[in-house]
């Protein structure tokens, strides 16, 4: 049995993100006192009592707009209505009653899923009233709530855990990869990810910072289930000036966080530049899998074939990150977008690999009587007697030796790369420690 699905719907500013946050008991929905702040669809997951099913909170409605997010965000609704077991309507007590409430209830009426009207902003028993006026919608179930304290909303969920059918228990969280799409504004993210799983899963526009939320999409790539995170776009700091976009780079960091893997999208004909560098930083410091995706390639192509000196001129930048793999791509023709998914499912493995302990030292320590590292400034020689592989998230190799504090750098790249050449790892971050033998 599937885990039923609820929407929260409603006009802008009403309090539909603070009631996702609340029921999920996550920050996961900016909140802020700007309407229309929430535009894709967040997905979250509620158990109440043992039960559980799935929240999504939409952008703020506003029928017949023609206006860009608007309709957009309008779409998305329509989507989650679609997909949704039942319905969670929420307006705004104080305000009062609306002609988009009414707009808004007239379309929901044409639906046959179970529809709860919360009027919120209902902070105490004193406020009950707010609701009275809300009979003209000529819903059933309204429910005077407080999205902020949470009054009333166990009473609410009792009553849709007695409307809708749930899973008996939680299943056991799949060993399933993640792959957060990363990069700046504009790049083409979340038009790779509708090319990748063949439908507007999230809004696309051509403007710049569209999506300011992480959306979760799960991608079936030959029976195998893939978890795709499209994220907001990443700004410069000194770029930032409303608190939404501070939040939106906040959650872009905790999708990075929470992968496996990370694809870095970049636009070909404005290239790699240092805010795209920051980012493979962020990735290599927290040992994430990590993609640079070329897009909008088939522009470039057009006039040249530039792909090996494009490739050469971005190794030049990332220096010693020349172990990130550089796929060229186009989401808008498909053109070998789905090579990355092989090649993030590669790197997901070598992330994991194990290399015997035998087989390390017999080449390792090889390699080292060949290039020893040079002695202490007191003229000591330094001694590396034993390497082993440690770490069961990431690759870490620990080598013994004494005088270990004096090897310098230059040094631990030398055998960095030599663990590269003789044993992989492309694309992943690896932790070299050094220990008294």
């Amino acid at each position: 049995m599937k885990i039923p699905l609820v929407v929260i719907v409603g006009r802008p500013n009403v309090g539909k993100s603070t009631l996702f946050n609340r029921m999920t008991k996550t920050k996961k929905a900016i909140v802020d006192d700007v309407s229309g702040v929430t535009r894709d669809r967040i997905y979250g997951e509620v158990d109440w009592n043992g039960k559980i099913f799935r929240l999504i909170d939409t952008g703020g409605y506003i029928p017949n707009s023609d206006e860009t997010f608007e309709s957009a965000i309008r779409e998305q609704i329509q989507i989650a209505l679609e997909e949704a077991d039942a319905i969670f309507f929420v307006v705004d007590g104080k305000a009062g009653l609306t002609p988009i409430d009414f707009e808004i209830a007239s379309i929901l009426r044409k639906s046959a899923k179970p529809i709860y009207t919360l009027v919120n902003k209902a902070d105490t028993p004193q406020l009950e009233s707010y609701k009275a006026e809300f009979y003209k919608l000529g819903l059933k179930n309204l429910y005077d709530v407080s999205a902020l304290n949470g009054r009333n909303l166990g009473n609410l969920l009792d009553d849709l855990v007695k409307e809708i059918e749930f899973v008996e228990q939680k299943t056991e969280e799949k060993d399933v990869l993640k792959l957060a799409i990363i990069g700046r504004p504009n790049v083409g993210k979340s038009s790779l990810v509708n090319s990748l799983i063949g439908y507007d899963r999230s809004i696309v526009t051509d403007i710049p910072g569209t999506t300011r939320d992480s959306i979760d999409t799960v991608l079936k790539y030959y029976g195998e289930e893939i978890i795709l995170v499209d994220t907001a776009g990443l700004r410069k700091k000194s770029k930032i000036k409303e608190n939404i976009e501070f939040y939106s780079n906040v959650r872009t960091y905790k999708a990075l966080w929470h992968s496996d893997v990370a694809v870095l999208l970049i636009d070909a004909q404005q290239g790699l530049d240092s805010q795209d560098q920051k980012i493979i930083q962020e990735a290599v410091r927290r040992r994430k899998g990590i993609i640079l995706a070329v897009n909008k390639w088939d522009l470039i192509e057009k006039q040249t074939n530039t792909a090996r000196f494009y490739e050469q001129s971005i190794y030049k930048k990332l220096g010693s990150f020349d172990y990130v793999p550089i796929i060229f791509v186009s989401a808008l023709t498909k053109q070998r977008i789905f090579k990355i998914i092989d090649l993030a499912k590669k790197i997901y493995l070598e992330r994991k690999k194990k290399i015997p302990t035998s087989q390390l030292n017999e080449i390792m320590l090889e390699e080292i009587k060949r290039n020893p590292p040079p002695t202490t400034p007191t003229g000591k020689e330094i001694k590396i007697k034993y390497v082993t592989q440690v770490g069961s998230h990431y690759p870490i190799f620990v080598f013994f030796a004494n005088q270990h504090k004096y090897i310098p750098e230059h040094y631990k790249r030398f055998l960095e790369k030599k663990i590269r050449s003789h044993f992989g790892f492309e694309g992943v971050p690896i932790t070299l420690s050094f220990r008294e033998k």
